[in-house]
């Protein structure tokens, strides 16, 4: 098995820039620390540290082993806190991952009931849906929020519900929206410039199909995965773009938006993934049963 006590002094000697750095904030001896890391080397099978000059640079096998020592040692200095928290029971933690695609904009309308919950721990994470589901099934999330359900695949022993199907309104800069004629939206989007998420969201798809049908051929400046980074470059005059009914309800936070038309037939769907663990959390089931409603 790996000794993290090795591992530890490789990663205090990587940190600190040498052997001599380490062993005088170790207290230890600068042969002995060495001599730890040249044990994990040989445990490993690789070289992990070079000669640079006065000091030492990672190999390239040492960066591998950096980098996941860094994961490590950055958990274990979180643990003491944790624990504290846990026992004093004060604390009341919610891990929650959004998928790429999903509004944001819409994701926080939907935790908004719970922010104002004592000693709340709010903890946020956003990737790829693939790789929230495998967080979720090691219990390292408590809920995903995902603009598609959870696959079919007994070994992950999920659940999902589709929590919003909401429609979908056009907004701009003031200064944009008055230049159009809003009477003649959605055609009025061919002489705008506009912004759109990007195609990891099961929106965009939507949005491309409507354009077809609307027979629009629009100007696209800007794509984002983030609703709220792109109504904030919206505000600031770059386009017009797409957002959720719910999603649309924090716009107040971005000054000078203005609505510019409805898109007929499009919503966004926003859907919540929970493993079994997670059907018992207080605040996820908070959620759900006000979300519902």
């Amino acid at each position: 098995m790996l000794n993290f006590r090795h591992l530890y002094y490789f990663w205090v000697v990587t940190k600190e820039g040498g052997f001599a750095r380490a062993a005088e904030r170790l207290d230890m001896a600068v042969q002995t620390i060495s001599a730890q890391v040249r044990e994990l080397e040989k445990m490993l099978g690789h070289q992990l540290l070079k000669p640079a000059g006065r000091g030492i640079a990672l190999t390239e096998a040492g960066e591998a082993a950096f980098a996941r020592a860094e994961e490590i040692f950055q958990i274990g200095q979180a643990i003491p806190e944790q624990v504290r928290e846990a026992a004093s029971g004060k604390v009341a933690r919610l891990a929650v991952g959004f998928s790429d695609g999903i509004s944001k904009l819409a994701a926080h309308a939907l935790l908004e009931p719970i922010l104002a919950t004592p000693s709340l721990r709010l903890v946020c994470h956003e990737g790829e849906v693939q790789q929230l589901l495998a967080e979720l099934a090691m219990h390292h999330l408590d809920l995903v929020l995902a603009g598609q359900p959870a696959p079919t695949n007994p070994n992950l022993r999920l659940t999902s519900e589709r929590l919003v199907q909401s429609p979908v309104d056009w907004y701009g800069p003031a200064a944009l929206v008055r230049k159009a004629d809003v009477a003649e939206f959605p055609q009025s989007l061919n002489r705008l410039p506009v912004l759109l998420p990007t195609s990891h969201s099961a929106l965009r798809f939507s949005l491309d199909r409507w354009f077809e049908t609307e027979g629009l051929q629009v100007r696209i400046v800007g794509e984002f995965e983030d609703s709220a980074l792109m109504a904030l470059f919206a505000a600031r005059g770059l386009g017009v773009f797409p957002v959720s009914q719910l999603g649309a309800s924090d716009l107040a936070l971005m000054h000078g938006l203005r609505l510019l038309g409805h898109a007929d037939g499009v919503a966004e769907e926003i859907h919540a993934i929970r493993s079994r663990r997670g059907q018992h959390h207080p605040l996820v089931t908070q959620l759900l049963d006000i979300a519902r409603t």
